[in-house]
């Protein structure tokens, strides 16, 4: 009999510290913090708005609490440690990766479809004709990186035209100098640009070569490894987004929520969605698949890394396969 009450004691002692083990995990899964994620003006990242609004994200069971900055800040808050994740260009991973702060990108939001844009004063017809002039932009990110392949494709080489250093939101008042023949910015800023200056026009988008500009979310490697639950289920959401906006029935309401987190009306808002290609997860898969061209993920941000290079931006190309994880799309 001792033996017996001994084993039942020994069996109640491994049922208690097994609830209490799984009480400590539940406390802890409990605690665990918020997923913060930094985001910006574009329609691409704006689009989260509709899922922040509808709380998508609670009823999808993931605690996320998104950041708006203006684009440079929240990429300057990432690299801080201030941020799980942040909605940049696939080539701005690789620059802020280069400082320090690495990122895996882990979902496509959209590529840029004409909403980058080279705005020229009045009399300026073509980017050839911009050759001696000075050019307002950001240099080394992503405007930069349209500009080059612009003049590429012109025949022409950065060094035919002097670039100024400008914040993109600075760009409408730097457009207004005299000196100053063009800026590079993306809407909706290149539309204030054109709006300050009559006549101002564009004369290079990223719809002259789709698939070099391609937006993502890029989340800290540890955040993304330890947290990788909650991200699949922030990518999920993701694609009810686009459908969302897609769908004709919800299309207004979808604009409208837009349209107020940009400060605009959704008559403006509407042209700036059109400007950038959503895309779903399905069509995020497509892209994800390893190749050389535009179409591809890869060969877009080998584009960028090498531009990266030449530009200075960074000394050395970066080892993109370490950006790239195509699985959480994949499991999705």
């Amino acid at each position: 009999m001792p033996s017996r009450n001994v084993a039942t004691l020994i069996k109640r002692w491994a049922l208690a510290l097994l609830m209490s083990a799984g009480s400590v995990a539940s406390l802890q899964a409990q605690a665990a913090p918020p997923l913060k994620v930094g985001y910006s003006d574009w329609p691409g990242w704006v689009a989260w708005q509709v899922a922040i609004e509808k709380n998508w994200f609670k009823e999808a069971g993931v605690d996320v609490k998104f950041e708006w900055f203006d684009y440079s800040a929240s990429m300057d808050a990432f690299s801080a440690g201030k941020l799980d994740a942040v909605t940049m260009t696939n080539g701005d991973t690789l620059v802020t990766g280069a400082g320090g702060a690495k990122s895996v990108m882990v979902l496509i939001t959209d590529y840029s479809n004409g909403n980058d844009i080279i705005v020229a004063k009045p009399g300026i017809k073509t980017l050839k004709d911009l050759k001696g002039r000075k050019i307002g932009l950001e240099q080394g990110l992503v405007e930069h990186l349209l500009l080059a392949n612009g003049l590429k494709r012109a025949g022409l080489k950065e060094t035919d035209v002097t670039l100024v250093n400008v914040k993109t939101n600075e760009t409408p008042q730097t457009l207004t100098a005299p000196d100053i023949a063009a800026i590079g910015a993306w809407q909706p800023v290149s539309g204030q640009a054109m709006k300050r200056v009559p006549g101002a026009h564009p004369v290079y988008t990223s719809a002259d070569q789709p698939g070099l500009i391609y937006d993502v979310l890029a989340v800290r490697p540890a955040s993304a490894k330890s947290r990788r639950a909650d991200w699949l289920k922030v990518i999920k959401v993701w694609d009810r987004v686009v459908a969302y906006i897609e769908d004709p029935k919800t299309r207004d309401d979808a604009v409208r929520i837009l349209a107020a987190r940009s400060g605009v009306s959704p008559a403006e808002y509407l042209p700036l969605l059109k400007g950038t290609r959503l895309l779903s997860l399905a069509e995020g898969r497509k892209v994800y698949v390893k190749g050389d061209g535009f179409g591809s993920l890869y060969g877009s941000t080998r584009v960028v890394n090498e531009f990266n290079v030449s530009a200075g931006v960074y000394k050395a190309p970066e080892a993109i396969d370490a950006y790239l994880d195509a699985s959480f799309v994949n499991a999705n």
